[in-house]
């Protein structure tokens, strides 16, 4: 089969007129401004998810019609949260349960697929789910659900090389996009909610072997070239005896890069376990030795050798799974300040300088805060602490602490699905949703491959005619410019374009365009499931395209509490579907 598959990849490589040419530096680095590919995870490695092809615009968006779809076929119709990758007339794309598919450009015809033989045993915390690839030289590289990361054959799906993150029996995994960076692929890892350790690893893109390798819980060493580099902070700084060992912390999104300043920024998650008390972060302490660094939060790498450049907590003395590994977007403030922004599980918008990452503001993007009363002039929150689930240890019993209902739940104002920033407008368009949690602590013990959690929880929406919430957010007032609302949690990425559109997908199976200036709705469509993937745009023939996959999943059906049984009516899918504006139609109003 795979000499069949490879076979037809020569072949529709040949009747295209194609000719593949390796992917360069130069070509990453120029990203955003390519009309014809789409060659990084957020079109661009800043995430700016923003594309300056204007040919599409608020005029014509509604001559916006199907050119082709693509099923992803089988039983393994999880949720899709994949973003398309092209390159010399083919689309990659990733799929549920470890999955890789070549796609021709202009036919839709499927060119190679590459499934991943999982082992039995595999521990994904949050769906089976794969949010995309990398290309570098001529070759594709995508994780795997028992954290590993393989690089293939751009033509012909053949492995070249196949490479161990980690142990999956521990609990680690990966599901995000790998980031290449000057011949490295630079990837971090899953499984917060197993007891594992986050780290950011940099790999040979050629060869896959480990150049450096990066923990980001205080106390463990890094690795640099094979040998022992240095530790990451200072040991039992903020971690109690030995809880550093199991700490969590896993940079489970991936991670951005900022050309400006040539640093890596990658989001570190909850620390584990999620029973602030047993890590000395339940009560205030003195010197803030609770604050169990680097979890929940933004650390900035130099890309060279692995060394923590910076770094930003938001949520120390975290307590309520505010993860913190929500990406981080360099640009431009109206002024020509270099800034990054990050909307947090938390449910604060920040925007940090880029050198240093420094605090330069922060702002709430959902409507109820309830753990915190705002944020000091640091960034450091101030910590409504009667809002902090209670300390099973003080009840009657020693089995459950006091139960408090806390907002945004443990999914978060924001969580995964990725924000865009318009370089028109200057706004921020971020997925969010209203929803709060029950949540109490429970005693718990780790144990090398169980969930280790200590706690319980149930989500609840906070407003009756909506969960989710698109909002067009000034990054230097924090003021929302509109409020785009849906009945479903949103969890799919968001696209602009310098035509004035701003594209997302909902759980109702919708593929919206709105006005960036109003949040008015300009066309949509309806794709027969819900979508939870990450839009892109790109020319083809003097025609502009656009592609979002459709396929309900991910973690909000599997956790999601009183709001998963609002949804369960939701059908899953897994199909990729391609439009493009006929040149007679770009003109038509």
């Amino acid at each position: 089969m795979k000499k069949l598959l490879a076979a037809t990849a020569i072949s529709l490589l040949a009747t295209t007129g194609l000719h593949a040419q390796g992917v360069t530096e130069a070509d990453l680095a120029g990203d955003q401004a390519s009309a014809g590919d789409i060659l990084t995870n957020g079109m661009g490695r800043h995430l700016q998810r923003y594309s300056p092809l204007d040919t599409l615009n608020k005029d014509n968006v509604k001559n916006l019609v199907p050119a082709w779809a693509f099923s992803l076929g089988g039983e393994k119709q999880r949720g899709q949260e994949t973003q398309p990758i092209i390159h010399d007339g083919i689309m990659y794309i990733t799929g549920s349960y470890s999955r890789m598919y070549a796609i021709d450009l202009k036919s839709g015809e499927e060119i190679w697929q590459y499934d991943a033989r999982l082992p039995e045993g595999i521990l994904p915390c949050c769906d089976v789910i794969n949010r995309g690839a990398a290309i570098y030289n001529d070759k594709v590289y995508f994780g795997t659900l028992d954290a590993r990361i393989v690089a293939l054959d751009a033509k012909t799906g053949d492995v070249v090389w196949r490479k161990k993150i980690d142990d999956y029996k521990a609990g680690y995994s990966y599901t995000a996009a790998p980031l290449i960076v000057d011949g490295l692929v630079v990837t971090g890892n899953s499984g917060g909610e197993f007891g594992i350790v986050g780290a950011v690893e940099a790999r040979d893109a050629e060869t896959g072997e480990l150049v450096w390798k990066r923990p980001v819980i205080e106390g463990h060493m890094g690795e640099l070239n094979g040998e022992p580099s240095t530790m990451t902070g200072t040991l039992n700084a903020t971690w109690p005896g030995d809880m550093w060992k199991t700490g969590g912390g896993a940079t489970w999104l991936g991670g951005s890069y900022d050309a400006r300043t040539n640093t890596l920024i990658f989001g570190a998650g909850n620390p584990a376990p999620w029973n602030s008390h047993l890590r000395n972060a339940g009560t205030p302490t003195e010197g803030n030795v609770g604050d169990n660094l680097y979890a929940a939060s933004r650390i900035g790498i130099n890309p060279e050798n692995g060394e923590i450049k910076w770094h930003f907590q938001t949520t120390p003395r975290e307590g309520w799974d505010y993860d913190g590994v929500n990406e981080v977007v360099a640009f431009d403030g109206p002024g020509g300040e270099q800034l990054l922004a990050s909307a947090d599980r938390n449910g604060y918008f920040y925007v940090l300088d880029a050198a240093d990452g420094g605090f330069v503001g922060g702002y709430p993007f959902v409507k109820d805060i309830s753990w915190s009363t705002g944020l000091d002039e640091t960034g450091r929150p101030i910590f409504n602490e009667d809002n902090r689930p209670g300390n099973p240890a003080e009840a009657a019993d020693g089995k459950k602490g006091d139960v408090i209902f806390a907002s945004p739940s443990f999914l978060g104002g924001k969580n995964w699905m990725p924000m865009a920033f318009s370089q028109q407008t200057g706004l921020f368009y971020v997925p969010s949703n209203e929803w709060g949690m029950d949540i109490w602590n429970e005693p718990i013990t780790y144990k090398k491959g169980a969930a280790y959690l200590g706690a319980g929880f149930t989500i609840k929406p906070n407003y009756q005619d909506h969960i989710g919430s698109l909002k067009a957010i000034d990054p230097m007032t924090g003021e929302w410019k509109w409020e785009y609302k849906n009945d479903a949690p949103l969890w799919s990425g968001v696209m602009t374009t310098a035509g004035g559109l701003v594209f997302f997908g909902t759980p109702e199976g919708k593929f919206l365009a709105l006005d960036d200036q109003t949040g008015e709705e300009l066309w949509s469509f309806q794709t027969g499931s819900g979508i939870v993937g990450q839009p892109v745009t790109w020319e083809q023939d003097g025609e502009q395209y656009v592609s979002i996959i459709s396929g309900w999943g991910g973690a909000v059906p599997l956790w999601g509490g009183e709001v998963a049984k609002k949804v369960n009516y939701l059908n899953q899918g897994g199909t990729l579907w391609t439009f493009r504006l006929p040149k007679q139609l770009a003109s038509a109003n």
